[in-house]
């Protein structure tokens, strides 16, 4: 009886571990990101928000003049009170996804939006 509790406390270990490591990812968790001032959506050059961060603040119609926003490798959304809907073309067309406040995208790979941020609209 005591090997089947300790192989089921050991089992919710990890579970719970698994739960917790989940929860910590979603929230910024990378030096890199704190780099990312307060009110702005970040683009990073490397995935996980690796490296200096880009930076704009309000609605962009066009984020491809900017060299982060238009390599960007994944993003940041550092703002203070909303969520930022990030869309594949200039001018708010294109696919589009809403990106919550306080979340990023570790990775834009295999989306339309590697390498192609290319507008976004705050408080959507």
């Amino acid at each position: 009886m005591k090997r089947i509790l300790a192989k089921a406390g050991i089992a919710l270990g990890t579970v719970a571990l698994a739960v917790t490591g989940a929860v910590v990812t979603a929230a910024p968790a990378n030096a890199a990101l704190s780099d990312c001032p307060s009110g702005g959506l970040c683009a990073y050059l490397g995935v996980n928000g690796s490296g200096t961060p880009g930076v704009v603040y309000g609605d962009n119609t066009n984020l491809l003049q900017y060299n982060k926003f238009n390599n960007a490798e994944s993003l940041y959304n550092n703002g203070t009170s909303c969520n930022v809907r990030i869309y594949s073309g200039t001018g708010y067309t294109g696919s589009s996804y809403v990106l919550s406040r306080g979340y990023y995208n570790g990775s834009l790979a295999n989306t339309v939006y590697w390498h192609n941020v290319a507008s976004n609209d705050w408080c959507v």
